[in-house]
């Protein structure tokens, strides 16, 4: 009986995804996704270098990424401690990462 009680509890606490909110979410990724095809087809690299567009993408690649795993996935509606939990797995994981190309560029420039 407590199980099923347990239960209700949890779903209750999705019924905030209403359709209004979903098609919103659906909004801000498809602008998000307009303005990258934007930024890669409609300005040329005379305005705006490489460099700049690629930081440009990431930074927008998380904001979208930030919507799909907050609203889609729930994620935004779980209990901070398991929200806390997944970030610091996430940091863990780009840290290491970012280690293993820096080593990489260094076993490159040095081993050839």
């Amino acid at each position: 009986m407590s199980t099923d009680n347990t239960n209700l509890e949890h779903a209750g606490e999705h019924n905030t995804m209403s359709k209004g909110r979903i098609l919103r979410v659906l909004l801000i990724l498809s602008v998000i996704t307009g303005i990258e095809f934007f930024l890669a087809l409609a300005i040329p690299a005379s305005v705006m270098p490489q460099h700049i567009k690629n930081i440009i993408y990431v930074l927008l690649t998380l904001v979208k990424a930030y919507y799909i795993v907050a609203f889609f996935m729930h994620l935004k509606f779980e209990k901070v401690t398991l929200i806390i939990g997944i970030l610091i797995s996430f940091v863990f994981i780009i840290y290491f990462i970012i280690l293993l190309l820096a080593d990489g560029n260094y076993m490159n420039a040095h081993m050839n």
